[in-house]
């Protein structure tokens, strides 16, 4: 098998999954139970939150577990929306943001907050003149992911923290779900308020995923119950899956020292060899992440493709996961202004450190003979 399709999901690490199993099986206590064994559990909580906040150089009061990116974000927008709505209710995202950070947004706009969602230009990056200019006094929150799911542009997320935090009233959240363990980001810059992550896209398990709360910020729950978590995110704490994704996140970014060349170097092989093909039109920018690369192909149907690879064994994806089976015209690419012979056949290949320079070579080959093989079946 060629595996092609990891911004969507990643194969967990077998260390990884050793590690939810030892935890299942030997610290299923609850971690609030008084007694000595949910003492244990407790211990063991909190050990894997000070090796998270170590790997992201911050707190670990500042780190709250969840189920997973969507939650995070969520929590991220709905709670600094709803705790501080008395002092503004407007907020500033991006068209081109993953649908949980747009839903979430639209959800308020319909409860009378005001948003603008910025524009990209045709390489899916913001206009900083733009944000600057869309930043009012009732202003309260910009939320902009680091790393786009479906086109690899990483956003200028330093510059646009350079400016919040001339706004004492402004909170920053960033999506860094595609960007964690490729893309590095400095949680210690003052103006990065608040911060989601991912288990699943850097071969941990599904189900868990961390919102980085910058000390001093301060957010409306969207939950209430037991107080887990200083009752931002109450709920008895998924302990297996926390444990594992802190295994996940020390293996990864470790990876990162040492791969990323390797992530380029793959990137560069796909780039060169699909660009030869007159039918392959590259999406993703040059300077985008290494480990996403979105193409089309015009007049070939993306799950008449992706259904032809599936059948050699080869994975890959229209779009995000999250969307993937809505329209069939890719709203990241629209938003870029791209033309219909572009939105309308949009391909995303996302690599891991685990792809080998063999499979994107085999990947790239049967990929073109698939092509000739639908342009027969289409004369």
């Amino acid at each position: 098998m060629i595996y092609l399709d990891n911004s969507a999901t990643t194969s967990p690490y077998p260390e990884v999954l050793e590690s939810f199993r030892k935890v299942s099986e030997s610290y299923y206590g609850n971690p609030s139970s008084i007694h000595q064994f949910g003492g244990e559990a407790e211990k063991l909580l909190h050990k894997a939150t000070k090796q998270a906040a170590n790997l992201l150089k911050v707190d670990s009061s500042e780190l709250i577990f969840t189920s997973g990116g969507t939650e995070s974000n969520n929590l991220a927008i709905k709670g600094i929306a709803l705790q501080h709505q008395n002092r503004g209710r407007h907020i500033i995202t991006t068209q081109i943001e993953h649908p949980s950070v747009l839903e979430a947004c639209q959800a308020l706009e319909s409860h009378g907050f005001d948003v603008t969602y910025l524009s990209v230009d045709a390489e899916g990056k913001i206009d900083m003149e733009q944000l600057k200019n869309e930043i009012r006094d009732d202003t309260i929150l910009i939320s902009v992911m680091h790393v786009n799911n479906e086109l690899g542009t990483i956003q200028p997320i330093k510059q646009i923290a350079d400016i919040v935090i001339k706004h004492p009233k402004l909170f920053f959240h960033v999506d860094h779900v595609q960007g964690l363990g490729k893309i590095s980001l400095d949680f210690t810059h003052p103006g990065i308020h608040l911060c989601s992550m991912s288990s699943h896209k850097i071969h941990g398990l599904k189900g868990t995923g961390l919102l980085y709360i910058q000390s001093g910020t301060t957010l409306s729950p969207l939950l209430h119950g037991g107080g887990q978590q200083s009752s931002t995110r109450p709920g008895t704490e998924n302990l297996a899956g926390i444990v594992a994704m802190v295994k996940a996140m020390r293996l990864t970014f470790e990876k990162q020292k040492h791969g990323y060349g390797h992530l380029i170097k793959l990137s560069d092989i796909i780039r060169n060899l699909l660009q030869k093909d007159d039918r392959i039109m590259i999406n993703t920018p040059r300077d985008g992440a290494p480990h996403i690369l979105n193409i089309s192909v015009p007049k070939f149907k993306p799950e008449v493709v992706i259904h032809a690879l599936g059948k050699k064994n080869i994975f890959i994806s229209t779009k995000s996961a999250c969307s993937s089976k809505h329209s069939d015209e890719s709203a990241v690419l629209a938003a870029c202004g791209l033309g219909m012979e572009r939105t309308h056949y949009g391909l995303r290949i996302s690599l891991s450190y685990q792809n080998t320079e063999e499979e994107v070579r085999q990947f790239c080959k049967e990929f073109k003979e698939v092509l000739d093989e639908l342009n027969e079946v289409m004369r």
